[in-house]
């Protein structure tokens, strides 16, 4: 049986199950989440109601089967820590992180606990999984991220803005995958390619943002690759103004960027992974070892452009573009 076929085989066979006949026993279960943004967030709170929802048609109702205690580290290293301690001291039966800056900590607090994550991009390599096929601990979920779209980000940059002579990819190696290194094989590899500078930077507060972006901003024909992850969508409209103010043509991994009035964004639709991830939880609370739970990868991606902002960098959206694109935000 091939590896996706026996994935969608395990996940059939728990929802066979009536869930009538499975839960009779069942007493309340406590769930902590501990998602990447502030609690005001709107895409993080789309992403909890996608949580909650999930567990629903799964046959967990909240004050009645199931408790879910919600803590939103706003994107602050120092709060997400003290926040990762909390939850692992009140010993839920569960815990979800949303990303690698949340799973961090709460992995080094708890050894025992299941923990499912989604957006962590190289759980292996950051040691927290032995495989993607057998992770063998207590910590499993979904990817989000593979270090081959740096190419196709870099790709599309350059079809919107042929005349870009150098990329700047940046991100927070505190709280990026692989110490902010995940994208960097790739990202070289597809500048050779489309004959642009590569450069790197590494930020890790709002002035060294600004410090990157006026430097792009300085140097004509400058463009900019912003690695999705905790930090970066914490300073998200920071960025986006910059690199308007600028004239900084950016691409983006998350949807919340094009949609908050940044140029354009490609990665995978985040309500989805969050979805797929409440099986996972469901698995664990009727008795399956995160152990024993592949780590999978995501299915569904999006392409947003964001008109307006092409129109004031002086840019044009190609007929090709425009039917790839999944949304254009007028």
């Amino acid at each position: 049986m091939k590896r996706r076929e026996f994935i969608a085989a395990l996940g059939g066979a728990a929802a066979s199950v009536p869930f009538a006949a499975r839960a009779a026993s069942d007493s309340m279960r406590r769930i902590a989440a501990l998602m990447d943004t502030s609690e005001n967030n709107a895409e993080g709170l789309a992403r909890i109601a996608a949580f909650r929802q999930g567990l629903a048609r799964l046959g967990w109702t909240e004050g009645q089967n199931i408790r879910i205690d919600v803590r939103w580290g706003s994107g602050d290293i120092e709060r997400t820590r003290n926040l990762a301690a909390e939850i692992v001291h009140m010993s839920p039966d569960a815990i979800f992180v949303y990303a690698k800056a949340q799973l961090a900590p709460v992995s080094r607090e708890t050894r025992t606990i299941p923990i499912v994550f989604v957006g962590a991009s190289a759980p292996v390599e950051d040691g927290y999984v032995e495989s993607f096929s057998r992770p063998g601990g207590n910590i499993t979920g979904f990817t989000q991220y593979e270090s081959s779209m740096a190419g196709t980000w870099l790709e599309q940059l350059k079809e919107i803005a042929p005349a870009i002579a150098r990329v700047a990819i940046i991100t927070n190696p505190e709280t990026a995958s692989l110490r902010g290194a995940f994208y960097l094989r790739e990202f070289e590899a597809a500048a050779a390619k489309f004959g642009v500078e590569p450069i790197t930077k590494f930020v890790h507060n709002a002035g060294e943002i600004e410090a990157a972006l006026v430097a792009l901003g300085g140097a004509p024909g400058s463009g900019l690759i912003v690695a999705p992850e905790t930090f970066t969508t914490a300073y998200r409209e920071l960025i986006i103004a910059l690199a308007e103010k600028n004239k900084v043509p950016a691409i983006y991994g998350l949807r919340q960027f094009p949609a908050s009035g940044g140029l354009m964004s490609y990665g995978p639709d985040t309500i989805d992974t969050v979805r797929r991830a409440t099986s996972y939880v469901d698995r664990i609370l009727r008795g399956e070892k995160p152990a024993g739970l592949p780590v999978q990868a995501p299915t569904k991606f999006e392409f947003v452009v964001n008109a307006r902002t092409a129109k004031a960098l002086g840019l044009t959206i190609s007929p090709a573009m425009m039917v790839r694109a999944d949304e254009v935000i007028e």
